[in-house]
């Protein structure tokens, strides 16, 4: 079984509703924008990279990176520096083929980055085509499951007002869910306010708090210390995401755990924080580690005795599916990231939808990812 072709896909769809809320006026249409007091560039669109590996056998594997902002240049590296180097090779041998892949660029410095994205899709695409060869669930070939239902967590309540946030987190609770994660950093007091009024949805409802990286220490202290006299389920991304002893600091002072890991891309980024006390709760994304790296950052939160809750933002069915997989594989996972707006996007690239909602996902059973992408479906819209 030989790999002979590499395609990749620069995808761009509009989706009914504007991931996390609305652009801000000033911002124009089709540009890249900030969304104060965030500092990230956002897209009216959802952008991600996808990715065709076919073997000399016809057997198909799919592959897709966190590329939420200029795809074109996760595109580049597949084509330019990865395509060529697994031409010929062996895609069940993902491992050893993961080693060569991160050495291609890692003593000029890329071990991360956009690098990371482009391979990230890659062995996504690998472990699909691994598990299509031998007939089996990629979470077979990772050790097994622990469960059978992967359970979640709705992310982001996308209202402009707190009242409006409550009304909408009382939808998802009649629904079931028990777990809600709010996308804030607008003031310590405003985010407590809007973590009171959702908090108020259900007496057993779990509310966590996405900072947003918009904080100094101080006012993540202050923070911190009202989510922890709420009973906050977690803190995420409280303060800029390089520095690592400012984070020690603040969890070390919070009985709150401190969430850290989207903008992480492999295990030895995530040594220096566990190493350091500094994250409470790991959340790698797939799209940006790939399934190998994935599972190595597991291993090493295990062995510190750290959770991993996989992150999931605005990548499609493939990246969904291969978080699935990998949240299936790992012990202690307390939940996966459910992003509903997401989810009205992601299943359009999909020949058969991803079945799952709110609270949880049933565990992937067909062989590979268990998911196949519709290659018409590829196009960026205008």
């Amino acid at each position: 079984m030989k790999v002979v072709a590499i395609e990749s896909y620069v995808v761009k769809l509009r989706p009914p509703e504007a991931y996390l809320g609305a652009r801000p006026t000033s911002a124009k249409a089709d540009e890249y924008y900030v969304r104060p007091p965030w500092r990230s560039l956002y897209a009216d669109r959802f952008e991600t990279l996808i990715v065709r590996v076919t073997c000399d056998d016809g057997t198909i594997g799919w592959g897709e990176a966190l590329a939420p902002v200029a795809p074109e240049i996760a595109q580049a590296v597949v084509d330019r520096l990865v395509a060529p180097v697994l031409i010929g090779r062996d895609p069940r041998r993902v491992r050893p083929l993961w080693g060569t892949l991160t050495g291609l660029m890692r003593e000029r410095g890329h071990l991360g980055g956009h690098q990371a994205d482009a391979l990230a899709a890659v062995d996504i695409a690998l472990w699909d085509l691994a598990g299509k060869a031998y007939g089996v669930p990629v979470h077979a070939l990772l050790g097994g499951a622990y469960r059978d239902e992967i359970p979640t967590y709705v992310s982001g309540l996308p209202r402009p007002t707190d009242g409006e946030r409550a009304e909408l987190a009382r939808e998802w609770v009649s629904k079931g869910v028990r777990a809600i994660k709010l996308h804030l950093g607008h003031g310590v007091d405003t985010d407590l306010a809007t973590f009171d009024a959702v908090r108020a949805a259900h007496p057993d409802v779990r509310v966590a708090v996405d900072a947003h990286w918009a904080y100094d220490l101080s006012d993540a202290l202050r923070l911190g210390h009202g989510l922890d006299d709420r009973g906050a389920w977690f803190l995420e991304a409280p303060l800029v995401p390089e520095d690592i002893v400012a984070h020690r600091e603040l969890a070390a002072a919070l009985r709150t755990p401190v969430a850290i890991g989207e903008a992480l891309r492999h295990r030895f980024e995530f040594r220096a924080w566990l190493e350091a006390r500094a994250v409470d709760l790991c959340q790698p994304d797939v799209g940006r580690t790939g399934i190998t790296e994935a599972m190595a950052i597991a291993e090493l939160s295990a062995a510190h005795h750290i959770p991993v809750a996989p992150h999931h933002s605005v990548g499609l069915g493939v990246a969904v599916a291969a978080g699935l997989h990998v949240s299936a594989a790992i012990e202690a996972m307390p939940a996966f990231e459910f992003q509903p707006t997401t989810m009205t996007v992601a299943n359009r690239v999909l020949t058969s939808p991803l079945i799952g909602g709110p609270v949880g996902f049933a565990l992937p059973q067909s062989p590979g990812l268990g998911v196949e992408v519709d290659p018409a479906t590829l196009q960026e819209e205008e």
